[in-house]
């Protein structure tokens, strides 16, 4: 069962997707899009293309665990997702990913301007390995 994992951002939105297996990332890339609309199309249409099983949304919430602007942004995304796409959307906790992502590209010698350019797609795949690990952990359970 093939997943795909959306980090949602302001002007690039990270996307990744598992293999058919539902195992690893096979996976990741960047949407350069700021238009909502177009993007929930975008990604919608590529959900479909690539016969994906369901859709997983960065859940940005603050480290304290409340939830603020980027949440309620997120559940607006994942709305207009729902309508465009007829797959299950779910909201996934998504906390330290960029950061996280960002420590990754650094690590690995990325300039400065390489990093922005891919943060994006490596926070979607921390954002997919992390449900992938739950779904091990949980097989009975998609939360």
């Amino acid at each position: 069962m093939k997943i795909l994992a959306v980090d949602l951002g302001d002007h690039r939105t990270g996307v990744a997707l598992s293999d058919p297996t539902g195992f690893l990332t096979g996976e990741a890339f960047v949407i350069p899009e700021y238009n909502r609309d177009k993007l929930a199309a975008e990604i919608a249409r590529i959900a479909k293309d690539r016969g994906a099983a369901r859709i997983v949304l960065g859940h940005p919430k603050n480290m304290n665990a409340t939830l603020g602007e980027r949440s309620d942004k997120a559940a607006l995304f994942a709305d207009k997702l729902r309508a465009l796409w007829d797959g299950p959307v779910l909201l996934w906790d998504e906390r330290q990913t960029s950061v996280s992502a960002n420590r990754i590209l650094s690590d690995a010698g990325k300039k400065r301007q390489k990093q922005r350019e891919r943060v994006d797609a490596v926070a979607a795949s921390l954002i997919l390995e992390s449900y992938l690990d739950y779904l091990r952990l949980h097989p009975d359970g998609v939360s």
